[in-house]
């Protein structure tokens, strides 16, 4: 996908909102559903990211977003809270250095100041897209340390969401 956007962009985006609408609609146990992106982060990120950046035609994003824009007229897709972890793009590009994916080696730092950009736009600055619900912002430049006591400061606000 990232060698090639231009050619698998659609595929991989309408897989992603197909693999996203599984996991909101899917029956769960726990009274609690955590998940690490969503069928709006899908959409209002990664596949404006590949249309503004030239790497979608405007064909490909029509059909996305008539996708996107039935799915949430005809489809009842609850999310209660919006956690963002709002992290630079280059303590991204740092970890995902660290990580050492094969996948992942060829994203650029552009790409992820792009990605960066998007959800500013969206979850800070509320200027491109709705959001779906209130969001919690905890600054995650921090080492995993940092972060856990971070977690642990906002638990109850994660775990109950009407709190907020």
């Amino acid at each position: 996908m990232y060698q090639d956007p231009e050619r698998w962009g659609l595929t991989m985006q309408t897989y992603v909102q197909l693999s996203m609408l599984d996991q909101h609609l899917s029956t769960i146990s726990a009274p609690v559903r955590m998940m690490e992106r969503s069928i709006f982060s899908a959409k209002y990120i990664f596949v404006e990211n590949l249309y503004r950046s030239g790497k979608m035609p405007e064909v490909d994003f029509a059909v996305l977003s008539e996708w996107f824009d039935w799915i949430t007229t005809n489809i009842s897709i609850p999310v209660d809270l919006i956690v963002y972890l709002q992290t630079s793009p280059q303590t991204c590009h740092e970890r995902l250095k660290q990580r050492s994916r094969e996948e992942e080696k060829v994203i650029p730092l552009e790409y992820l100041e792009s990605i960066h950009q998007l959800y500013e736009d969206w979850l800070i600055k509320k200027s491109s897209s709705p959001l779906p619900a209130p969001v919690l912002v905890i600054p995650a430049d921090q080492d995993l340390q940092e972060m856990l006591h971070q977690y642990k400061e906002n638990r109850d606000k994660i775990l109950t969401a009407s709190s907020l």
